[in-house]
């Protein structure tokens, strides 16, 4: 995993409050929060990156060649970007920072202020 250690996309990724990564199924490189996936690539083609979205946006991103619902997760709006290349870095790591947000607004209340994503109250 190592490996990746300057790719912007992963590095972004790691820096989410209370992100953690592992390796899946093999080949898949899964960041999550509290257990929770909210992006994954191909540790053999990292270009590629899978990662959760809102509806409106995996309409919108769908359309768009090179970018489909990602296998087994469409139904939860995931999609599948086929390369880097087809989306500027800076929206790129704003998709994955809302993925990061959705998936964390799931999440307990205490869950959330144990990670750091709420202030204590």
């Amino acid at each position: 995993m190592d490996n990746h250690r300057d790719d912007p996309i992963i590095q972004h990724c790691r820096s989410l409050p209370g992100a953690t990564e592992d390796l899946k199924w093999g080949n898949d490189l899964v960041f999550s929060v509290a257990a929770k996936m909210f992006a994954a690539c191909d540790v053999e083609d990292p270009d590629a990156f899978s990662f959760k979205v809102e509806p409106v946006a995996f309409e919108m991103l769908t359309a768009q060649d090179g970018i489909e619902p990602a296998p087994y997760l469409a139904r939860h709006h995931w999609v599948r970007i086929e390369g880097r290349h087809l989306l500027p870095e800076d929206v790129l790591k704003d998709l994955l920072t809302a993925s990061h947000g959705l998936v964390a607004s799931k999440l307990s209340k205490k869950k959330q202020r144990e990670l750091g994503l709420l202030a204590a109250s």
